[in-house]
C-alpha cells in the first residue's frame, strides 16, 4: 500500500490552516493512520487548532487501550476536542478556534473512519466508481437532506462554508464513525474542502484514473487543479493506493 499527503496554501490565503498526517506503520491498535484537518480561527488560531488536534489525536491513538479501532478513534477524537477547548479557554488569541477532522485506518479488507466537519473521504474502485463515504457536517448539506436545496446548487450557495460541527466548537462533540468493507476499491482520497469546492468530483476521478501518473503526481495534479480553478482556500490531499 502506498500513501502520499500534500497540503498547499492556495492562491488567496496567506496562512495554511490545514494540516495532514500520513503514517503507514502500526500505531496503537491501528495498522496505519491518515488524517486531514482544516482549522478555523482568527490570526494563527486555525493553524494552531489543526496542528494540535492531529497531534493529540495521534498521541491518544498511540496510548489508547480500547479494544477496537473505532473505540480508539472515538477516545482520540474526544480527547482532541477537550484539548482544543482547554487551549481556547486559556488564551484570547485562541478563543473560538476549531477544526474539521477526518481520520482513517485501513486493514486488509476494511476501512475505519471518523469525521467531524466537512473534510471528506472518498473511495474509488478499479472499475471507476467513486463514492463519498463521509457526510458533510454543513448547513448546505442539512438543507439538501431536508429537500430545501438541490445538490447541484450547493457548491455555489452563499453559505456553503458554514459548518455545523467542528472540534473545539462544543463540549459534547458528535463525531461520525464508519466501518466500510473494501470491495475492490483501489484509491482512498481524503481532502479538505479547498479541493472539492474548487474541483468537481468527476474531474477528481479523472485524475485518479490517469495511468501515466504515479501516486504523488496524481496528488499534486489535484492541488494544481484546485489552484487553477481559483485556489480560494487551503488545499489538502491524502491519497492512498491499495
Amino acid at each position: 500500500m502506498e500513501a502520499i499527503a500534500i497540503t498547499d496554501v492556495g492562491v488567496h490565503r496567506e496562512i495554511n490552516q490545514d494540516y495532514v498526517y500520513c503514517n503507514n506503520n502500526p500505531i496503537g491498535l491501528l495498522p496505519n493512520l491518515y488524517i486531514v484537518a482544516d482549522g478555523m480561527g482568527g490570526h494563527r488560531a486555525g493553524d494552531f487548532a489543526s496542528h494540535l488536534s492531529v497531534d493529540v489525536f495521534a498521541a491518544e491513538i498511540q496510548e489508547q487501550k480500547a479494544r477496537t479501532i473505532i473505540g480508539s478513534m472515538e477516545c482520540a477524537v474526544h480527547q482532541a476536542n477537550d484539548r482544543l477547548r482547554k487551549e481556547a479557554a486559556s488564551s484570547q488569541d485562541y478563543e473560538g478556534m476549531g477544526t474539521t477532522l477526518v481520520a482513517a485506518s485501513l486493514t486488509e479488507d476494511k476501512i475505519f473512519i471518523t469525521n467531524v466537519g466537512d473534510s471528506r473521504l472518498y473511495l474509488l474502485s478499479k472499475s471507476g466508481h467513486m463514492r463519498q463515504i463521509t457526510q458533510d457536517h454543513s448547513l448546505v448539506e442539512e438543507m439538501i437532506l431536508k429537500g430545501e436545496l438541490d445538490r447541484k446548487d450547493a457548491k455555489h450557495h452563499p453559505k456553503k462554508n458554514v459548518i455545523t460541527r467542528a472540534l473545539g466548537a462544543a463540549e459534547h462533540l458528535v463525531p461520525d464513525f464508519f466501518e466500510v468493507e473494501l470491495l475492490g476499491e483501489e484509491y482512498v482520497l481524503m481532502c479538505s474542502d479547498g479541493l472539492n469546492n474548487m474541483v468537481e468530483d468527476i474531474a477528481i476521478k479523472e485524475v485518479l484514473l490517469l495511468p501515466e501518473l504515479n501516486l504523488e503526481e496524481k496528488a499534486k495534479r489535484l492541488i494544481e487543479l484546485a489552484n487553477e480553478n481559483g485556489g480560494k482556500d487551503n488545499i489538502s490531499v491524502v491519497l492512498i493506493h491499495r
